[in-house]
């Protein structure tokens, strides 16, 4: 059997390696070419250098956007874990109704980005507009705060599910050590249930970074950039970039910045990775 499988392996894994390598790794390679050139098509790209890294660099709406999604990253990722694994404890005792508190908090997210972002905009243009104008194309720190409770809506359940089986795999002889110990429940939180949940925490940790910097569709949806460009994010600014504005060199300086914002979230990402995964090694 086994020789089997490894004779005839290849017959299953290069179709998916190929849709892989086309799908993924060409595109990829091309959008690398293509940021150092100006292009209005793929096919008459011409080279230009470092000049539309330069220039994306140089681009203030580009910095802003830059440190805008900073903000707005470090906010949905402490509320949303907090809240979420706030709520994850609760559902673990021993109470009535959590399966369908579990359900009710898990389906916001499994509505479209774009379709809830357009949901909030009218929510909350509806309910805080000032003098019949909508309050997100007036008011920037609405708009950041509309962004943060958008998010947080969305993906609390989530994150409450992950959080909830990294709970439930705590073994309950610890939990009673700790009790017959001593131990308050603060104290049994911070030094038993904290640690044995690392790897869930590793994996929150990561998917609310990631999609925090890559926020697209609700962004698009809520704010759409306004007021004059100071809500729009990292990845609404490279769409705008590539497709709002007229030119060859646009084109290039998008690409330049996708590329920029490729290699900035995956830095990040790797570093709490590292970060977080040290941690479970040492408990």
């Amino acid at each position: 059997m086994e020789r089997a499988i490894k004779r005839w392996s290849p017959i299953f894994f290069l179709p998916t390696l190929l849709a892989f390598i086309i799908g993924f790794i060409v595109p990829f390679g091309q959008g690398i070419y293509l940021s150092f050139c100006r292009f209005t098509t793929v096919d008459n790209a011409q080279w230009a250098g470092l000049s539309n890294y330069q220039r994306a660099l140089t681009d203030p709406n580009f910095g802003h956007a830059f440190w805008f999604t900073v903000a707005f990253a470090v906010v949905s990722i402490i509320l949303i874990n907090v809240i979420a694994f706030g709520i994850a404890l609760l559902l673990t005792r021993k109470l009535r109704g959590t399966n369908i508190f579990r359900t009710v908090f898990f389906m916001p997210n499994l509505i479209g980005g774009i379709v809830l972002g357009y949901i909030w905009n009218i929510l909350i243009n509806a309910l805080l507009s000032a003098v019949g104008e909508p309050l997100l194309k007036l008011n920037s720190t609405a708009g950041f705060w509309g962004l943060i409770i958008l998010m947080c809506w969305q993906q609390i359940g989530y994150m409450m599910i992950i959080y909830i089986a990294g709970l439930q795999n705590i073994p309950g002889e610890l939990i009673e050590a700790a009790q017959i110990d001593g131990a308050t429940s603060w104290t049994t939180l911070l030094r038993v249930k904290l640690p044995m949940v690392m790897p869930s925490i590793t994996i929150c940790l990561f998917l609310t970074l990631t999609n925090g910097f890559k926020l697209f569709d609700q962004n698009l949806a809520l704010t759409g950039g306004d007021p004059a460009k100071s809500t729009e994010m990292l990845a609404l600014n490279i769409y705008n970039t590539f497709y709002g504005r007229t030119g060859p060199q646009w084109m290039g300086i998008g690409q330049a910045k996708a590329v920029i914002f490729c290699l900035l979230v995956v830095a990040i990402s790797m570093i709490q990775l590292r970060a977080t995964r040290s941690r479970e090694v040492q408990q």
